[in-house]
């Protein structure tokens, strides 16, 4: 759907990706207020640790974040009038490919279902960047971007401190050098609202569950990869000394 400028703000302020009660293979919603009132609720206790549904909602919402920010790289790379802006594009590609990579690999050996769409919020940011052109693309990219991704450190800070997984905690360290990577280029381009940024990191949200959660696969749907491009830029290592 395409949404307007106006919807897009009331979107981000209804907008978030922190884990909530679900299923045990999927999450029922995503969003910035737990409804659960247990979200450290072991649901699994595999040999890597216990692994709750705050662990599980969590790698839904990585990939989740994959599905919206990787095409919006790739419009970045095609649309953005400044070098800056293009750079930006190129490192969501090539930070959320490699972060898919390794989402997908933990949900494997957590037997983790994963989705293959983003939630119909941030199908809708995508839709108003897709109908972006010239400085309004560059200023709405990175503010929107950087919007949730403010909100998504803060989710994994949180994970991080409290999983007892040691798979969620891997992915945890790299999600967050790509995300810190990604806050970093954004704030490069200059283009960052920080007026409009600030208070949607930190308003609750206003909009449906399932506006906010990204839809299960189908049964019989192959497994969406986001691709590294052929040429790539050096992915944050979390690991490297």
């Amino acid at each position: 759907m395409l949404v307007s400028r106006k919807r897009v703000g009331t979107l981000f302020l209804g907008g978030a990706l922190a884990a909530t009660l679900g299923s045990l293979l999927y999450p029922a919603m995503l969003g910035v207020q737990k409804v659960s009132s247990a979200p450290e609720r072991v649901i699994a206790t595999p040999a890597t640790g216990p692994l709750t549904e705050a662990d599980r909602d969590f790698v839904v919402e990585v990939r989740s974040a994959g599905l919206w920010e990787y095409p919006v790289g790739q419009t970045g790379l095609r649309k953005g009038t400044t070098k800056a802006v293009r750079t930006a594009g190129e490192h969501l590609v090539d930070g959320h490919a490699s972060l898919d990579a390794a989402c997908r690999n933990v949900a494997g050996q957590l037997n983790i279902t994963l989705p293959n769409q983003p939630s119909p919020q941030q199908q809708g940011f995508v839709a108003t960047l897709n109908a972006d052109s010239g400085k309004q693309f560059d200023t709405d990219m990175a503010t929107l971007v950087r919007a949730a991704d403010g909100r998504l450190l803060s989710t994994i800070a949180s994970i991080r401190t409290t999983t007892r997984n040691s798979l969620v905690r891997s992915l945890t360290d790299q999600a967050n050098s790509t995300v810190l990577d990604h806050l970093t280029v954004l704030e490069k381009t200059g283009l960052v609202d920080f007026g409009q940024v600030l208070p949607q990191e930190t308003t609750a949200p206003t909009l449906p569950a399932k506006d906010m959660t990204p839809p299960p696969p189908a049964a019989t749907q192959p497994q969406v990869v986001l691709t590294p491009p052929a040429t790539t830029t050096p992915s944050p290592n979390p690991s490297a000394g």
